[in-house]
């Protein structure tokens, strides 16, 4: 639930405003003099709240269900209490999430630490190059370094005891979390780089040889652009001798490894603790589960799937749905573990060979 001492109360919001917000109609029969006030979860909301159902797992919940309003698919509103609106649409999660960033729209990680008045460059004990450019509405939170020659647009906000390295440019409307280490880069607008993540260190490349390894320089970059949002702790190695890319819109989590060359593209989604090797290359809306690992060099095609806590050994066809150790498309992945399932379980039974001996010894 949502804490007055972290998130401003919201202001209420009319069924007429939420209709315009999601581009559709007030329900047929919905009384239009009901506001929301607040978001919840299925089974906490009461009067006054919006909730959702997307999976039906928790159809059962809907019965005691006491929000003001629900977003559902159309075979669940027959569900739906009474007392409630039954908003029906194809995508309840995306209308409760356009929902929830009206009614809170300082909760995507992009509030200032630390409050600020409005309008012109706040630097509240920042550190800020006197030869860095910074445009109007820009904060630098205390103990934040921006570098010699780096560039922010305008809006963007850099939070307390992160590092804006030398000729960095970031673009407007981001947010830098604290602790958050930005080097080598250029972002462009609406990115989100959550608290600790790593961006532009070194990338893990050594010449490798019998009497030791020689370090090869990074001589690269990272670029990321608009609209990306990357979870806490994340590292993203720049390139050895070309550029690390992320494509726009695309959403890391948390504890992610990008290897140095790396190219990710548009769209892309990343679950928690995904390894991505060096010189690897993701096409658009590439889905990769949490725990999965991905060779170097290897190429994994536009929409294609990867099951979590895979490793992705070769190439990934466009559209292709994998998974397994080593990952391999999922029809083969479930065949072959029902057949081992099945051998497990199976009574082995030992025949013992009888006769008699030849009579040597």
């Amino acid at each position: 639930m949502s804490d007055t001492r972290f998130f401003a109360v919201p202001a209420p919001i009319s069924l007429k405003e939420i209709a315009d917000l999601l581009g559709e109609s007030i329900p047929e029969g919905a009384d239009e003099s009901v506001t929301i006030h607040n978001t919840k979860a299925l089974d906490d909301a009461e009067q006054g709240d919006a909730t959702f159902l997307d999976n039906a797992k928790y159809v059962d919940l809907l019965a005691e269900c006491g929000a003001s309003l629900i977003f559902c698919k159309k075979r669940y509103a027959d569900k739906v209490p009474s007392t409630a609106v039954a908003w029906v649409t194809a995508a309840p999660y995306h209308a409760y999430a356009k929902l929830v960033s009206a009614l809170y729209p300082n909760a995507a990680g992009s509030a200032p630490m630390v409050a600020t008045g409005p309008n012109d460059t706040k630097i509240i004990r920042g550190r800020v190059h006197q030869t860095a450019k910074l445009e109007s509405d820009v904060v630098i939170e205390p103990n934040a370094t921006v570098g010699e020659e780096a560039e922010i647009g305008s809006g963007t906000i850099v939070a307390a005891g992160a590092v804006v390295g030398r000729g960095v440019k970031i673009g407007r409307n981001c947010f830098i979390g604290a602790n958050t280490v930005v080097q080598h880069a250029l972002l462009g607008n609406r990115v989100v780089l959550h608290s600790g993540t790593c961006v532009g260190q070194d990338g893990f490349g050594y010449a490798m040889g019998p009497t030791g390894h020689l370090k090869v320089p990074q001589i690269g970059r990272v670029i990321i652009q608009d609209d990306v949002e990357i979870g806490a702790n994340t590292c993203v190695d720049r390139g050895t001798n070309r550029d690390t890319t992320i494509g726009e819109g695309t959403k890391i989590d948390n504890q992610v490894q990008i290897g140095h060359n790396v190219t990710i593209g548009r769209h892309c989604v990343l679950v928690g603790q995904v390894g991505i090797a060096g010189s690897a290359s993701l096409g658009d809306f590439v889905v990769i589960g949490g725990q999965t690992g991905v060779i170097g060099h290897v190429r994994i095609g536009d929409g294609a799937q990867i099951a979590g806590v895979s490793a992705v050994h070769g190439d990934v066809p466009a559209g292709a749905r994998w998974g397994g150790v080593p990952a391999k498309p999922l029809r083969e992945w479930f065949k072959e573990i029902t057949l081992l399932n099945q051998l497990a379980n199976k009574e082995i039974v030992v025949v013992e060979k009888t006769g008699s001996n030849s009579g040597k010894e």
